[in-house]
């Protein structure tokens, strides 16, 4: 298990829990990130934060500490170019 501030860009994960503070949890939920949702990681800032990710149709920009709150449970690497 890791969290969605350690992913690789281009990695993809399956959320298994969103920890923290309640308001917060309760904020990234209305984002749309859910237990089960498949969450990606398409970007980061040039000094490391925040980061972008793909939830869904939407694009969301999240610093790295409120990455670190969601749980991720199994990872999806990007396709191997050839």
């Amino acid at each position: 298990m890791t969290t969605l501030d350690r992913l690789a860009v281009g990695e993809r994960g399956l959320v298994k829990a969103v920890r923290g503070k309640p308001a917060l949890a309760q904020r990234l939920m209305e984002f749309g990130i859910f237990e089960g949702e498949m969450v990606e990681l398409i970007g980061v800032a040039p000094l490391g934060d925040p980061i972008e990710i793909r939830v869904g149709a939407s694009r969301l920009s999240l610093r790295r500490a409120e990455a670190g709150t969601i749980d991720l449970d199994s990872l999806v690497s990007p396709p191997v170019e050839r």
